[in-house]
Order: structure tokens, then sequence, then C-alpha cells
């Protein structure tokens, strides 16, 4: 930091006498430079008697000292009291060095508090400070350790843990696969039920290389990615997170709407949020709202340079603007609680626990995982092993270790049903086998990755539908008002032979026969069995 003499450069002899009178000391120097120097040297010298430093400055100090010498201007403002802006005129009437009305000022016309704009990572900002002399004169250790944010947790806020997982692996998998076959990624997160935002998940992929500004997949980056060992795989996605400038947690923050062009700086954010947790105990379970709560006392411009709360223009759900500090809860705190609850969780990093299942985290610790996935180590994750099941009735079964470029494969010919017992779920239908085609498979294609992945035990009547389907397309279609109606008579035969015969009504025709109300489903199911894939067809 810049010394006394350095801090007091450039100001007014007005300014300098007023320290020179709180000090009571004599002061004949016949310009500003020269009192500058002359009340450096003398001010050096008192400081070393503590006790002529009011008690209410201490507090001040002690938190100057412990944040190595310099906090953001506006952050020590509001927590030690304003500092009135005076010319020399005002200030010689009235002697605000006899009145102050703050901390802050108490140390500014005693010369102990300096401020200027100094360097940053991010560029110039303005601080207080600390001079040299003043600094050198504290306590080396600090009363308080503000470096260590919150408290240990207590038994009754970690009593349900919840563990990090690599579930985004699996989520993302999905997401890609919905993206080529046209779903919305909401209707896929709530069909598999992701723990992972779908907003941050398609931001984590973008930032990953994986699809791009429009939402498209990356066909190559997607395909190394999904032949990733599940190790790699996150690792990959941790390594996207921490270096992207564009992902923007504080755009994702849910109730919250961002309005207008301002910028901010989600990467320089994302580094400190990092940096105060690293400080904390490796292995202890923290209080998450202690944390956030010193976090607001200590560090409260974690993502804003300079500490302006007024620049970023933001809305709640009901449409009011949440500028000032004020709402520091309401952004800056929930942007830390989106952190700590979600991309930290969501990628492995930190474990929750919360009160009683079903209520909100409240406690957090470091995952088994956080060592290596934040100094770029591939975590010992599960193996994909687990080959697909698929049954007479066209349902395919993928595992959570089933290869995650095998099921994306299968998830892009395929119906997706709700997934059950921890297994995604997957129909063939012709629904879904259409939609393939128009991204440019194959029929046959699914054919050689079911007889890859299950060989003999593939049931007979599959590959018999899939090439009827491949030469001629659906083989049925059954209209709402149940009418099927066959392109061979042969179809129609066998399926009157079949189980699903109880569900058949009067016969049409060669290639046509009514349906009972309801038992569409079970005679699409039915004509597959038999090696022929229908489909529903909407009434004209």
């Amino acid at each position: 930091m810049p010394g006394l003499e350095h801090s007091l450069e450039g100001h007014d002899l007005a300014y300098l006498r007023s320290i020179a009178d709180i000090w009571r000391l004599e002061l004949d120097a016949p310009d500003a430079r020269r009192a500058a120097e002359q009340l450096a040297s003398q001010i050096a010298c008192l400081i070393a008697e503590p006790d002529l430093i009011p008690a209410p400055c201490q507090p001040a100090l002690r938190a100057l000292a412990a944040a190595g010498g310099r906090l953001p201007w506006l952050q020590f403002v509001r927590t030690y009291g304003e500092l009135r802006e005076m010319g020399p005129a005002r200030m010689e009437k009235e002697r605000p060095q006899r009145s102050p009305v703050s901390v802050t000022e108490q140390l500014w016309y005693r010369g102990l508090l300096g401020r200027a704009f100094l360097e940053t990572p991010s560029g110039p900002a303005e601080f207080a400070y600390l001079p040299d002399e003043v600094q050198a004169s504290l306590p080396s250790a600090p009363l308080t350790n503000y470096s260590l944010l919150g408290r240990p947790a207590r038994p009754d806020e970690r009593a349900v843990v919840h563990t990090a997982s690599d579930a985004l692996l699996d989520e993302a998998t999905s997401l890609l696969a919905a993206l080529r076959t046209g779903m919305a990624p909401d209707d896929a997160a709530q069909l598999e039920h992701w723990q992972t935002q779908p907003a941050f998940l398609q931001a984590l992929l973008r930032a990953a290389g994986l699809i791009d500004a429009a939402g498209k997949v990356s066909a190559n980056a997607a395909r190394l990615w999904l032949e990733m060992t599940r190790g790699d795989a996150l690792l990959a996605l941790v390594a996207a997170w921490l270096a992207s400038e564009e992902l923007n947690e504080l755009r994702l923050l849910p109730n919250l709407t961002a309005e207008g062009g301002w910028q901010n700086e989600p990467q320089a954010t994302r580094s400190k949020v990092l940096a105060m947790l690293r400080e904390l105990p490796t292995g202890q379970w923290w209080s998450l709202d202690s944390f956030v709560a010193d976090v607001k006392q200590h560090q409260p411009d974690f993502q804003r340079s300079g500490g302006d709360y007024d620049a970023w223009y933001l809305r709640d759900e009901q449409g009011n603007f949440l500028r000032g500090f004020a709402h520091w809860d309401a952004v800056d705190g929930a942007l830390l609680r989106y952190y700590l609850t979600g991309p930290l969780h969501w990628l492995g990093i930190l474990d929750l626990a919360s009160a009683a299942a079903g209520e909100q985290p409240l406690a957090f610790r470091y995952s088994a995982w956080a060592e290596d996935l934040l100094n770029q180590r591939s975590p010992n994750l599960a193996q994909e092993n687990t080959k697909l099941k698929v049954d007479s009735l066209g349902q395919i079964t993928a595992g959570r270790l089933t290869p995650r470029a095998v099921r994306y494969q299968a998830a892009r010919f395929s119906t997706w049903l709700p997934p059950r017992k921890g297994n995604y779920q997957y129909q063939i239908s012709a629904a879904g086998l259409s939609a393939a085609r128009q991204q440019g498979l194959q029929a046959s294609q699914l054919l050689a990755l079911l007889q890859a992945q299950v060989g003999a035990a593939l049931p007979p009547n599959l590959p018999q539908a899939l090439r009827r389907w491949q030469q001629h397309g659906a083989q049925a279609q059954l209209a709402p008002r149940l009418v099927l109606r066959v392109q061979s008579a042969a179809a129609l035969k066998a399926l009157r032979a079949s189980r699903a015969s109880r569900w058949l009504g009067e016969l049409l025709g060669p290639l046509a026969i009514t349906v009972k109300p309801g038992a569409g489903q079970q005679v699409l199911q039915a004509l597959l069995e038999q090696g022929y894939l229908g489909e529903l067809e909407e009434a004209e």
C-alpha cells in the first residue's frame, strides 16, 4: 500500500490542518507538499501508541489489516459510515474533525485512512486502504480471522445427507439426445426428473463446445465426449465451467429477470467463491446460512467490482427492481446460495445436507471428488459396462452405467418413457423411427446397435419389424376413431390370430378392422410382437 506521505499528498491545506488539529500538532509548513511530509513523520510516531487511537476505530483497522490492508471503498463506508464531501471553505468553517459522524470520518481526519484507485485483476477500483506505517503498527495477528467465513454446521443442520453424484453426465446425455430429436429440454427434464436446472445444463454444454449458440448439437464434439470415461467426461464439464466467461449464473437465478445490456464478470465471481470455499476445513460440514451471512459482512462485493449496486437491472417475480445494497440478500446472497446448492453440487464438488428429507439444504462440505476435480484430475468413477435390454414389445431398457454413446443413439430412435427403477426406458415406435429418419438415421442402424448390445437375446420379431419399416414405413395406421388399417392382409390375419383379437371389433374389409375404445396401444404392441410396426393416425 502507499505510505502516509503518499496518501496525504494531493490534499489541500484545509484537510491537512484538520488532521493537525485533531492530533494537536503544530503545522508551520509553507505549502501542502511540505505539510504532508511534516504530518506523515509526526503521525508515524503517534500511532506507535495504540491508546491514542479511539476504541471505535480499532475494529475497522483490524478489518482492513485482515483484508491485506485494503477494502473496496463502498464496502468500507457501508460498514463504518459515510465520509461527508467538503471543500476547503466548508471544512474550515464546520471543522468536521471535531464532530465526526462515523468511524470512517474519525480515521480520515486522523490521516489513518487512505482513499485511492488501486489495480485489481479486472482493472482499477476505488479502495479504502491503510498506509504502510499504519498497517505496520497493528498487531500481526488480527483478533478475528476474516478469511474463515461462517461456522461448522450443527448436527441438526446435517441430519439428512445429499451426497454429490455424477448424475449430471446422464442428464447431459439425455439433453444431447433431446436436442437431436427435437424434444424441449424442459420436457426431457420433467420426464426424467433431472436434478440439474435445464437452463444451466444447456449453458454448460455450450461452454464445453458440445452445442452451439443456436442450441444445435456439435456432432463430432458430442461423440468424443460421449466416448470418454465418466471421470474424464465430468472433469471436462467442470473445466469448461471454471473457465467460461459466457456461462452467467446471475442470469440463471430462478425468480429473477435480468434486463438491459449491463455486464458482470461470471468467471471472476466463480473464482472468488471458490477462493472463499478453499479457506474452509476439508471434510467439515459447514453452515450454509452462516457462510452467506459472513460473506455479506466481510466480502459482500464478491461479484461487484468497486461495490456498485445500482448498475444492474434485475427484477423479482413481482416486477420490482432490485437495485442498491438493501437487496443484497435477494441478489448477491441468492447467487451465493445458488452456487452452493446448484452448480457446485450438480458438478460433484459439494455434498449437501438438510434438517429433514425434502427440506432446503442447511449445510455443505467438499465431496470425495472435489480435490481431483478442482485440481484438474479425473476422479475415479464407475465404468460404463451395462448392456441394453430389449423385450418383444420393443421396449428398451438402459441402465445408468450403459455407455452414454449407446443410450444416446437408442434415445434418438425411440419414444421416451418415464424411467423405472433407476433405468431409462424407450419404446421402439414408428414415430421415433420417423424422427430419426429426419436426422439422417436409418432403422438398420438401430438394428445393428441392438444386435451388438443384445446379441442372440434379441427377440426375433424386432429385426423383422425394423426391416419391414426400413422398406415400407409403418405397416398399419390406427386412427383416433379406432379403426385399424393395414397394408397387407397377412398383417391383419396375424393380428386376429393373436392375443389381441379380444380388442378387435368389426371387420371392415381385407385391410381394415375396428378396435375397441381405449385399446389402441395394446393393439400396436400386439402388431409389433407379430413383426409389424404401426402408428396412430389423426382422423381427417
